[in-house]
C-alpha cells in the first residue's frame, strides 16, 4: 500500500511517501517545504495571510506529488503552530476546498506519540532499553520517553528555533546578552520536564526534527543532504558546543553558505541549537543518536495498522 503522510509544522511542512508492505516502510521518499505557517502567530495569535497563501499553495504541490505517485491514502496533521493559532480553522476549510486535503489538528501528546513510533521504526527493537527521544521543533520541543512497549512518560513545551528566534535572537550576530535570555527562558520553561526525565536514569538520547538533522549535516559537512548518513550519526556535546559557537557569530549569508545547513533555515538554526545545548547540558547526557525516522513515519504505520 503506498501512502502519503504529510506534517504542517511551525517552520516547515514536510511530505513522506513510501511503501507500507509486511509491516515495513519501503521505498521512502521525504520533501520539505519551508512555508513558516507560525511566523508571527506567537507575538498576534494569528496565522497571516501571507502564511496561508504559502501552505496552501505548497499543500497543493505535496498533493499533486501524492497523486504522481499512486498514493492510495494521504494523511496530513498540523502540529504546534496550527494548535496555537486563533484561526486554524480558517486555514483547515481552506486546505480542505483548494487543496483536498484534510488537515487534522494534533494534541502535543499525540505528536510525540507519533515521533517516538516513528523512531521505533528506525532502530533494532531487540536491544531497545529505555530511551529519551527529543523533538525541536519550530514552536515547540517533545520530549518522550519509552521503549519497545511504547511511551512511558511525554511532555511538550513551547520552545521551538522559529519561536525563540522571534522572541529574543533578533539580530544576525547574537549578543551575550540574548544569548543569556534565551538560555533563561529555556532553562525556566523546561525545569520541571527535566527533573522528571532525570529520575529515570536515561543513558541513551534520541534526536529528530530539523534542527537535529541539520546539526548532523552541519557537523558532517555535507554537500548535499543524505538521509542514509544522517540516520543513526551520532553528535557529542563538545561537537555541539563547537557548531553553537561558530553560528552566534555568523552573519546570516555566512550561515546560507554553510555545508549542510538548508539556507532556510539559516535564520532560525542558532534558537534550535541552543535548545538542543541546554537540554544535554541538563540531563548531563554527552551524546544524541540523530533519527530519519520520525513522526511522518509514525503516522504512516498507525494509518496502515488502521488499515490493514
Amino acid at each position: 500500500m503506498k501512502i502519503g503522510t504529510i506534517d504542517i509544522g511551525t517552520n516547515s511542512m514536510r511530505l513522506l511517501t513510501a511503501v507500507y508492505k509486511d509491516g515495513k516502510i519501503i521505498n521512502r521518499k521525504k520533501y520539505v517545504n519551508t512555508t513558516r505557517i507560525g511566523q508571527g502567530v506567537d507575538n498576534k495569535g494569528y496565522i497571516s495571510k501571507d502564511a496561508i497563501d504559502r501552505n496552501i499553495q505548497a499543500l497543493k504541490e505535496f498533493k499533486a506529488i501524492c497523486d504522481d505517485e499512486g498514493c492510495e491514502y494521504i494523511c496530513c496533521m498540523g502540529t504546534s503552530a496550527l494548535r496555537d493559532s486563533k484561526n486554524s480553522s480558517e486555514f483547515i476549510e481552506l486546505a480542505k476546498k483548494e487543496a483536498g486535503v484534510d488537515v487534522e489538528v494534533i494534541t502535543g501528546e499525540r505528536e510525540s506519540n507519533l515521533g517516538f513510533l516513528g523512531v521505533l521504526e528506525g532502530v533494532e527493537k531487540d536491544e531497545l532499553e529505555e530511551i529519551l527521544v527529543i523533538d525541536i521543533g519550530g514552536g515547540s520541543t517533545e520530549f518522550i520517553v519509552g521503549d519497545k512497549d511504547g511511551v512511558k512518560f511525554c511532555k511538550s513545551e513551547n520552545i521551538g528555533a522559529l519561536r525563540l528566534t522571534e522572541k529574543f535572537l533578533k539580530t544576525e550576530i547574537v549578543s551575550d546578552d540574548q544569548l543569556k535570555e534565551t538560555i533563561e527562558f529555556i532553562e525556566n520553561t523546561i525545569e520541571d520536564t527535566i527533573s522528571k526525565i532525570k529520575n529515570r536514569n536515561i543513558k541513551k538520547l534520541v534526536g529528530i526534527g530539523g534542527t537535529v538533522t541539520s546539526v548532523s549535516a552541519i557537523n558532517q559537512k555535507l554537500e548535499v543532504y543524505s538521509m542514509e548518513k544522517v540516520h543513526n550519526s551520532k553528535i557529542c556535546k563538545k561537537e555541539l558546543d563547537e557548531i553553537l559557537q561558530m553560528l552566534k557569530n555568523m552573519t546570516l549569508e555566512d550561515k546560507k553558505r554553510l555545508k549542510g545547513l538548508q539556507p532556510k533555515r539559516a535564520d532560525i538554526i542558532t534558537a534550535g541549537v541552543v535548545i538542543l545545548d541546554i537540554i544535554m547540558e541538563k540531563l548531563e547526557l554527552n551524546e544524541i543518536i540523530v533519527s530519519e525516522y520520525d513522526n511522518l513515519e509514525g503516522l504512516m504505520c498507525q494509518i496502515a495498522k488502521k488499515m490493514s
